[in-house]
């Protein structure tokens, strides 16, 4: 016989294909095999065609293409005999889904098998009608598998209501034909049956409210007498499971349970005994019986409150952290980070078990045990809390310290009780994990210990042990140089000595040593040398015998590869040698910066493209904003191609020491030291060379209170460090960055009347402008903008920024608030005063940026507004 005709039986196929020795020889015998099929299909041969079926079931598992063979299980199931039906509806749940169009050729022969009077038959049809039924085959056969619920035999019960859970999902409004059929079901005696019973009556209850009412108020008593009695039934070998009668059972009714229970006072009381029963009885050295706990512990913290099955409930959870299995020990994690909201108190006391957690040799337990933590701590805990977290940073894996350093500079941050701890964890993180910690975290950092003025000693003296230890912690030696700068002669005087320190002596020596060894660790990189050139700087006016080796070190830097480190010595070494009468004005100890501004802006309150400065910025009525980052991202001017500061925070230095690390900055040199920021906003952005009329004004981006009379410093010609105070400066002119957008208006006319206009709606925000004009000067507007919430939720931390083009100036009162209640019960009104330099020539245009949170979630609008009556 040839080996490859339709008469080849199934198992001399399948030996065929295993003897295959590569992949090309098994798809030339699987092609050869579907060639004699067709065949055979041509030929109509119906002795083999159920082989041939069982072949293309094979070959389809195999992955290979079966679709001719699709309408020979229509035949197949057309067929009277039970042996053809068999093989054609296995075929069929194989071979096709609900998505063939071939499927609604079967409607008809499943209608006819499902009143068939053979039951092995209807089990069939009931079989493939639960696999792959579609929407439209549910619907036309719904009646049918409806009155099977009431069948004689239990098999065909429980085909048939696993085939109405697929039913009443495709087609949720059939489910209101299934409540009464369902919840006869529960009253079974055969567990088969029942569980089938109980999961359609969870389906129904998930799908349709009113099968929910019903099923709670008729059946809730009836489950957990069912539950009782199988919790307390005696050992049956039928569907006893290590030691547990029919746990499968136990779960499907306590699933059902939590539904009924879920939002029902009275529901939740009648079923609060069996529960705690459940919860005390079942034995957890099985897997059988932790799993049946774990969804009693489920269905406790589901339904309505009960504070002592609660904390039974916690306290399994706290067993199963101590079980040596790890799959047991992350549910238990996953589940105590949902109780935690219901009773945090309870959770507290398995504390100690969650941090050995975090210990733990398994990656995923390490971090979910860290979440929970985290979310644990609160100002009474946060001491021994974070102490063990840190102990354990020390011996902790490298791929899970990132995350463990940020959890905990997290936890200190928010739940810190005084400032001296804040900074003794911080270093302590630094010392163990710097090269970890974000940019965010040391910028915190600096800023607290700017503001801790009695501290500055204690601070300085702690970083200067902790460098002699941790000189690879690149962060760590940042913060170091940064507070040696400010605060070095602190730490060579011992000023301000706490009790709980050691006395320490330091030389001047020492101490520029420290900052010698920053610059010249090969490990370091563009910001910690910046920030060390500028370190040295300040100490050679505190430190003046140590004066010529500053300079001999800066000296060696003025031929570095680095441009910006080349360009900056020079400056400084020109600023020690040629002067010295106005150097000790240049270094003087920074101001103290804002802690609550940089707090907000942490915190998302203000965009993250606006940065925080002290005083040489542009101060806006509802928040702090520097000049050049909100006019790329407010005016949208190519901000993708901007030149991004170092990636160690060159834009914080720039508010922090004047230290801009931008490479368009890089390439000014000393020549070009007193060229304005209008100008190197220009630079960065690329959009042109500035005009040359000296007495063109430039841009007020954003609205400011600074005076523009303040005159120029000379030490603005002496380095680059002054940068940002001049941003702000009407120091140079700028192109009309707008004038692609304005148009003539018609002659001016000051005595009509201007109407209110809406200048931006969102689904959320209402914006709207009211004008007014002072008598005799008509280049001024005065303009109300009234903030009016739309939506149900109330926005707090509201900003308002806008942005005119260079031929208008702008000027911004405070706001009245910055809370705008829900649903327009209240508003924001903030006074705006735009001069016009070419009134009568071109209309106001503005863009505007609003920031506020809904929820604590931060939300951003922006809009341009053009459409300001044309006479203004």
């Amino acid at each position: 016989m040839n080996p490859f005709s339709s008469g080849t039986r199934l198992r001399d196929m399948i030996r065929a294909i295993r003897a295959c020795k590569t992949a090309a020889e098994e798809r030339g015998v699987v092609r050869k095999e579907c060639a004699a099929i067709r065949a055979s299909i041509n030929e109509n041969d119906q002795d083999y065609r159920h082989r041939n079926m069982a072949k293309l079931m094979f070959i389809h598992m195999l992955g290979y293409p079966t679709h001719f063979g699709q309408m020979e299980c229509l035949k197949l199931i057309a067929s009277p005999g039970f042996p053809e039906k068999r093989i054609g509806y296995l075929g069929l749940m194989l071979l096709l889904d609900e998505r063939q169009e071939v499927l609604m050729l079967v409607t008809n022969s499943l209608k006819q098998d499902l009143n068939h009077t053979n039951q092995y038959i209807v089990g069939l049809a009931l079989c493939a009608l639960g696999n792959i039924c579609s929407a439209e085959m549910a619907s036309d056969l719904a009646p049918e598998v409806e009155r099977l619920l009431q069948f004689r035999d239990p098999n065909i019960r429980k085909k048939a209501a696993l085939c109405s859970i697929r039913i009443i999902r495709k087609v949720p409004d059939l489910a209101d034909n299934f409540i009464n059929p369902a919840t006869s079901l529960l009253r079974e005696k055969h567990h088969g049956v029942l569980i089938t019973g109980v999961q359609l009556c969870t389906d129904l209850c998930k799908t349709s409210t009113e099968a929910l009412e019903h099923i709670r108020k008729k059946c809730t008593d009836g489950l957990v007498r069912t539950l009782k009695d199988l919790a307390n039934s005696p050992y049956s070998p039928e569907y006893d499971i290590a030691g547990i009668t029919d746990p499968f059972l136990h779960i499907r009714l306590l699933k059902l349970l939590r539904v009924l229970g879920e939002g029902d006072v009275d529901a939740s009381d009648s079923m609060n005994d069996i529960l705690a029963q459940v919860a005390t009885k079942t034995e957890s050295n099985k897997v059988a019986g932790n799993a049946i706990l774990y969804e009693c512990v489920q269905t406790i913290m589901s339904i309505e409150d009960n504070g002592g099955l609660r904390v039974l409930a916690i306290n399994i959870l706290g067993r199963f952290l101590s079980n040596r299995d790890n799959n047991i020990r992350y549910v238990a994690l996953n589940m105590l980070m949902k109780a935690v909201t219901a009773d945090a108190q309870a959770v507290q006391r398995h504390r100690v078990t969650i941090l050995e957690c975090v210990k733990d040799l398994d990656a995923s337990i390490r971090k979910r045990a860290l979440e929970l933590v985290y979310v644990l701590v609160n100002e009474t805990n946060v001491k021994p809390l974070v102490k063990e977290l840190v102990d354990y940073l020390e011996v902790s894996d490298l791929d899970f310290r990132g995350d463990l350093t940020t959890k905990i500079c997290s936890i200190v941050a928010k739940f810190s009780p005084d400032k001296i701890w804040y900074i003794d964890q911080m270093l302590k993180v630094l010392s163990e994990a710097g090269n970890f910690v974000n940019d965010e975290v040391w910028y915190a950092l600096i800023v607290v210990i700017s503001n801790a003025s009695d501290l500055h000693g204690y601070t300085v003296r702690a970083l200067y042990r902790a460098f002699q230890t941790s000189a690879e912690q690149e962060t760590l030696v940042r913060v170091t140089v940064w507070c040696i700068g400010e605060y070095g002669d602190m730490l060579v005087n011992n000023v301000g000595m706490l009790d709980v320190e050691d006395p320490i002596t330091v030389t001047e020596s020492d101490t520029v040593d420290v900052v010698e060894i920053a610059i010249k660790r090969h490990a370091s990189d563009l910001t910690t040398k910046a920030m060390a050139l500028v370190a040295l700087l300040k100490l050679s006016s505190r430190f003046p015998s140590c004066s010529k080796r500053i300079e001999e070190i800066i000296v060696q830097l003025k031929g570095n590869l680095e441009l910006e480190l080349q360009q900056r010595a020079i400056e400084f070494n020109s600023v020690i040698a040629k002067h010295q009468n106005i150097r000790s004005t240049l270094v003087e100890r920074m101001p103290v910066l804002d802690e609550a501004t940089f707090i907000g802006r942490r915190a998302g309150s203000l965009p993250g493209a606006t940065s925080t400065a002290t005083a040489p910025s542009v101060n806006l009525p509802n928040g702090v904003a520097k000049p050049a980052a909100p006019l790329v991202d407010l005016l949208d001017l190519s901000s993708d191609d901007v030149p991004v500061p170092s990636s160690s925070g060159g834009d914080f230095l720039h508010d922090l020491l004047g230290v801009d690390l931008s490479p368009a900055l890089q390439q000014s040199g000393t020549g070009q030291g007193s060229k304005s920021g209008t100008d190197v906003l220009l630079d960065l952005l690329s959009i042109g060379s500035p005009s040359t009329q000296g007495n063109s004004s430039a841009v007020d981006i954003l609205s400011s209170n600074i005076s523009n009379k303040a005159s120029v410093s000379p030490l603005d010609d002496l380095s680059p460090l002054s940068l940002s105070s001049r941003a702000t400066s009407n120091a140079g002119p700028m192109m009309d960055l707008l004038d692609g957008i304005s148009s003539t208006p018609p002659a001016e006319n000051n005595g009509s009347v201007y109407p209110s206009i809406t200048a931006f709606e969102s689904s959320s925000l209402r914006l709207t402008f009211n004008f007014t004009k002072q008598p005799g000067n008509p280049q001024t507007t005065a303009i109300q903008a009234t903030f009016m919430n739309l939506s149900s939720n109330t926005y707090t931390d509201f900003v308002f920024q806008a942005a005119v083009p260079k031929f208008l100036q702008l000027h911004l009162d405070p706001a009245s608030g910055n809370t705008l209640p829900a649903a327009g019960n209240g508003s924001i009104t903030q006074t705006l005063r735009v001069t016009n330099s070419q009134h009568g020539k071109k209309s106001l245009v503005m863009r505007i940026r609003i920031a506020y949170k809904v929820n604590g979630k931060d939300t951003l609008e922006e809009g341009q507004i053009s459409n300001f009556p044309r006479d203004l």
